[in-house]
């Protein structure tokens, strides 16, 4: 039984899993997205949040003590540099995990681990707020302060009125 232990092992001793959990947290924060397995992202989310948490203060400590967790002197810089401006609103949830699949030799669940706010292509699709505000009110107006506005506005040409006139000019060629 499994009662109140908090972290998966992985199958591995404990200075195998933390050395495993320390590169692939280097390779995350460097190349931003990795693939692997849903188990060791789950296991990596709950490695490298509080790292990256730690990263929000810049200081001599905190650099000291990321750089116990992660041993890679180019992860820490990249980590305080890039990755901490970019995240400084965000009060947690830095990381998302997307399962992508099985692998096909060992049929074991695959997932994408990925830096939230450095997929360029999922801050593209997702429209700002300010644009899809709506104006007004949700309540439908009565018809009579409608039908000034119409009124005031030029009157348009409906496109049934405009297709006999232009079937009727001869095209310059």
């Amino acid at each position: 039984m499994r009662h109140n232990k908090a972290i998966n092992h992985l199958g591995r001793k404990s200075g195998h899993r933390k050395a495993m959990l320390a590169n692939m947290a280097t390779s995350l924060i460097l190349h931003k997205r990795i693939e692997t397995t849903v188990a060791k992202a789950k296991a990596l989310r709950m490695y490298v949040e509080p790292l990256i948490s730690k990263s929000k203060e810049d200081s001599t400590h905190s650099r000291r003590v990321v750089f116990s967790y992660l041993k890679n002197k180019y992860a820490v810089t990249e980590l305080f540099r890039e990755v901490a401006p970019k995240i400084a609103e965000r009060p947690g949830g830095y990381t998302r995990v997307l399962k992508t699949g099985f692998r096909k030799g060992d049929g074991a669940d695959l997932a994408i681990i990925e830096l939230v706010d450095f997929n360029e292509a999922a801050l593209a699709s997702t429209p700002d707020k300010k644009e899809t505000k709506k104006s007004g009110t949700r309540r439908s107006r009565s018809k009579k302060s409608a039908a000034p506005a119409a009124e005031s506005a030029a009157p348009a040409a409906t496109p049934a009125e405009e297709t006999p006139a232009a079937a009727e000019e001869p095209k310059a060629e």
